[in-house]
């Protein structure tokens, strides 16, 4: 289990940028992104300077023991209706067993607790079978599927559709924790 204490998510910098992009060309990460082409450095530092900008999302890394290992990209937040769209990766492919789902509990944690969202939504590939499973381990239910929707490698993947509300995040919470850290949350 990992020691909460050594946990941290914190705001993308500009410094992060180059490793944030090596994790994202990656083809263990591309294989499982809607875009799955090299993107550039330039591209990638526009990328940035561009969402930095926006109110409607925010960019974070998942630290463990002081290091980098994971990206949460919080997108297509909608105050109105109080939901919001997620995104996110370990980047590093060496890290301990259950930095995943940490990584899940301290993104949902602040997505409910600190950006006072009241429904997370979420897609995967439906290939992507181990991405669906996490969702699911973090309490999110499966709400529908897109037929094929998405291009890759040339042919259309469906994708799955899934939401967590943010009463259910509550509930299974300590659950989280527990799995995580061995102690309630």
């Amino acid at each position: 289990m990992l020691n909460q204490e050594q946990c941290h998510l914190r705001a993308m910098q500009l410094s992060d940028l180059e490793q944030v992009l090596q994790w994202r060309n990656s083809e263990r990460i591309r294989k499982c992104m809607y875009n799955d082409e090299i993107i550039s450095l330039e591209a990638h530092t526009a990328w940035f300077t561009r969402v930095t900008q926006e109110q409607n999302s925010y960019h974070m890394i998942f630290e463990y023991c002081s290091q980098p290992i994971g990206v949460v990209n919080i997108t297509h937040i909608d105050r109105k209706n109080e939901k919001c769209y997620w995104g996110f990766y370990i980047g590093e492919s060496a890290t301990p067993p259950g930095s995943g789902l940490a990584m899940g509990f301290y993104g949902l944690n602040y997505i409910f607790s600190e950006l006072h969202i009241r429904k997370l939504c979420s897609e995967a590939l439906a290939f992507n079978i181990p991405s669906v499973n996490y969702h699911i381990t973090l309490g999110f239910i499966k709400e529908g599927q897109l037929r094929k929707h998405i291009l890759k490698e040339g042919n259309f993947e469906d994708v799955v559709c899934l939401g967590i509300l943010k009463e259910e995040w509550l509930i299974n919470k300590n659950k989280i924790a527990v799995k995580c850290f061995g102690l309630g949350g």
